[in-house]
């Protein structure tokens, strides 16, 4: 009797077992995410806190625990495409540990998001990558990856599914309407995603990235009427020749092209300043083209792009 029992008990638990893999078919991995927070949590529990190189530091003998603090938050958000054929296949690269990628969020081609990672966990999205004088970006971003093979059009339910994504992520850590960048932007010699047919202005319009105004491309139009506010009008009869020699002599910093950008302006400057490492000048260029231009992505900067990037830097700064 009691071995029928037993055989009762066991079946019963390997029915639950194969109904609960069953329901969920990520229920190792999901084990495996458990085990891993659970050892960071051991670890931020551990009294007295461990002092890197604490053996050659001058240590006092006492420990005191500071009273005010939390977590820390991201400040970045970086948007990838998945350069693969479903979200199947990505929740599956991203749940073995083999693959060595991340990211917090999945975004599937329907607008169904997958949460994977909580947001105050170091994500594996962003790789070798700088924006600014950040060099880990992995330590201070979200990475939101959307099922997109590089080469289609975005899903409207999935871009739809990302607004409101990024207006909570925004919200709930304050996130600067800036930091809201692709791949692509941060890790410009090896990455070009989320492709030229992402639509950066439409995530601008709500807030999320910065986008250049449409009058910036007005030809023939000074870029800053300020800055040639003290040229006189020549058609002022009453204006002597020795006042119109010293108000020519002015400083070219004073003065602006036709194509509406400075005379002095600096475009890799312009793009350091933006955020982008330009090292590679080239691969920077290609890079600010893929997200803002959309077109002809290459290295040139056209008379249009200085256009573009002028009006751009000016919201940097």
């Amino acid at each position: 009797m009691k071995i029928n029992l037993f055989r009762l008990v066991a079946m019963v638990l390997a029915s639950f077992g194969l109904y609960c893999c069953a329901t969920n078919p990520y229920a190792q991995t999901n084990k495996s995410y458990k085990k891993q927070v659970k050892a960071f949590t051991r670890r931020l529990r551990q009294v007295p806190v461990i002092t890197p190189g604490a053996d050659s530091l001058f240590m006092s003998d006492l420990w005191v625990g500071a009273t005010n603090f939390n977590s820390r938050k991201p400040n970045f958000v970086i948007i990838h495409h998945t350069a693969q054929s479903s979200t199947a296949q990505t929740l599956q690269t991203f749940t073995q540990p083999r693959t060595q990628v991340s990211a917090h969020y999945v975004i599937g081609r329907d607008g169904k998001i997958y949460h994977m990672l909580n947001d105050y966990l170091r994500a594996w999205h962003a790789g070798i990558a700088k924006w600014g004088n950040t060099t880990d970006v992995n330590s201070s971003s979200i990475g939101i990856e959307l099922d997109n093979n590089g080469s289609e059009p975005f899903a409207e339910p999935q871009i739809s599914s990302l607004l409101k994504l990024l207006a909570t992520l925004k919200k709930a850590y304050n996130i600067p309407t800036s930091n809201f960048i692709g791949h692509s932007d941060i890790a410009p010699t090896r990455k070009n995603d989320p492709s030229a047919i992402f639509p950066w202005q439409q995530l601008a319009q709500q807030g999320f990235g910065l986008w250049y105004d449409a009058d910036a491309l007005t030809s023939n139009r000074p870029a800053d009427s300020s800055a040639i506010s003290i040229l006189p009008d020549l058609a002022d009869t009453t204006l002597t020749a020795v006042a119109l020699a010293d108000t020519l002599l002015l400083p070219a910093d004073s003065l602006v092209s036709q194509d509406s950008v400075p005379l002095h302006f600096n475009p890799l400057e312009a793009l350091r300043i933006i955020g982008y490492d330009v090292t590679d000048e080239a691969a920077a260029i290609k890079a600010f083209k893929l997200h803002f231009v959309q077109t002809e992505v290459n290295t040139v900067l056209t008379k249009t792009d200085k256009q573009i990037l002028y009006n751009l830097y000016k919201k940097y700064l």
